[in-house]
């Protein structure tokens, strides 16, 4: 029987299990066995392995996270290790690695791919900002977690008459700050894609009280920045040359307060964005994506990533899907505009 790898790579989110699930049960009906390498990359430099058959997914479609685990290791930043890849790939006898993961693990499986391994790749970010995929699964329940905890927020912020700021996920790309603010209701958004103007920011908040709102929400993406460039973030950097993000809430609210006068409060949401059980949306989604990543592998378009697009699921070249970022753009945040205040 043919053999197929997978592994998950980079963040967790909902619905990689859905994935899973669907390239186990996909893969055997068209007569291949399926082994997961546990912790993204370093699984398969390391030759860590589990099998994966139907008894092993059933039950995991409701749950967060990746019963594969993961991590942000790159075979590229260790010596030698790109080769353990090229030879747990053949040690194994693996047919084709489906990858499932973000720009960075993505990115990884494109030049193996040059380096003549088979693999496809399935896009996850919770940022949703891979270019030529509509739609990343994780997003929406990402969006909806925080949506609920505006929701939340705007009842005390209300009645403690108070500012309320909250960070969300975004370290290049607004999307979850735009959606679920305006989802949620935020009076501001800010987002990585344009520089915070404080001022500008607290005279909406002035307006509001002048008009007789005596609180306010405030959306801010985790890499949003101020207008004299400043980006609050950790010097440490991970294997893929990434900064931990964080602090532009705080720092914001502080702003705030010492701007307006208006007591101010912070909330940073952090990994509850994306933890718990997957929306319908993105378990579908991740359905759908498990099972075009088997019918890619069999039709050996090796190289290609699986996508949404409109509603129907394609293929496109994973080097192009990662060449960019997908961004909030001007004409999105205009229309969200109309909302603030």
């Amino acid at each position: 029987m043919k053999r197929l790898g997978v592994l998950t790579g980079g963040g967790d989110c909902p619905g990689l299990n859905p994935v899973i699930r669907a390239v186990v049960r996909k893969a055997y009906q068209e007569g291949y066995e399926v082994i997961g390498f546990k912790n993204g990359w370093k699984g398969i430099i390391e030759g860590d392995v589990m099998p994966l058959d139907l008894r092993s997914v059933s039950g995991i479609l409701p749950k967060g996270g990746t019963i594969l685990g993961t991590s942000r290791t790159n075979p590229y930043k260790q010596e030698g290790a790109v080769q353990k890849v090229k030879d747990n790939f053949k040690k194994f006898g693996l047919e084709a690695l489906i990858a499932i993961g973000g720009e960075d693990t993505l990115g990884v499986a494109n030049r193996l791919v040059k380096e003549g391994l088979k693999a496809v790749g399935v896009p996850k970010t919770i940022d949703n900002d891979l270019s030529d995929t509509d739609y990343t699964f994780g997003f929406d329940t990402a969006i909806n977690i925080v949506m609920e905890c505006i929701d939340r927020l705007h009842t005390t912020a209300e009645s403690h008459n108070r500012i309320m700021v909250v960070e969300v996920m975004g370290r290049h790309a607004g999307w979850i700050a735009m959606y679920a603010g305006i989802a949620g209701g935020a009076d501001v958004i800010l987002i990585p894609e344009i520089p915070i103007k404080i001022d500008e920011v607290c005279a909406i908040i002035k307006k509001r009280h002048d008009h007789g709102k005596n609180f306010s929400i405030v959306a801010v993406a985790e890499g949003a920045k101020l207008d004299d460039g400043e980006v609050l973030q950790t010097e440490k950097l991970d294997d893929f040359g990434h900064c931990r993000l964080g602090g532009i809430g705080q720092h914001l609210g502080e702003l705030i307060e010492k701007k307006t006068g208006f007591e101010t409060r912070v909330t940073v949401l952090g990994h509850i964005q994306r933890g718990g059980s997957p929306t319908a949306f993105d378990r579908v989604l991740g359905s759908r994506f498990g099972i075009k990543a088997v019918e890619l592998v069999k039709q050996g378009k090796f190289g290609y990533m699986v996508s949404l697009q409109g509603n129907k699921i394609v293929e496109v070249p994973i080097e192009k899907a990662v060449g960019t970022l997908k961004t909030v753009d001007k004409e999105f945040y205009d229309m969200a505009k109309t909302f603030f205040g």
